[in-house]
């Protein structure tokens, strides 16, 4: 599977308790590394897992950032996922600072 060109996602938050779930107190860079293919951005180094079913090298498929101080991932962290398009497998990845 070809690398799956970079799409930036950004939040646009539908309700009031949304909108305040959203930004952290002492960290504005924080929560804006959403998005869908490119390469990830990794905090701890490259961990790009392997297919556990054929053993190939997987895709990444998107990252998803922290969303605001009450709803972070471990220390400011982000999920990253993979995907195996040859077997449909799937496989996400937290690292944080």
């Amino acid at each position: 599977m070809p690398e799956i060109p970079e799409i930036p996602l950004v939040m646009n938050p539908q309700t009031p308790a949304a909108k305040a779930a959203i930004g952290f107190k002492w960290n504005d860079t924080v929560g804006k590394a959403h998005k869908l293919g490119g390469t990830p951005d990794w905090i701890q180094g490259d961990h790009t897992p392997n297919c556990q079913e054929c053993g190939g090298k997987m895709t990444f498929y998107g990252q998803l950032d922290c969303i605001g101080d009450d709803i972070a991932l471990a220390d400011c962290g982000c999920i990253y996922v993979f995907a195996c398009f040859d077997c449909n497998e799937t496989k996400s990845i937290l690292q944080s600072y």
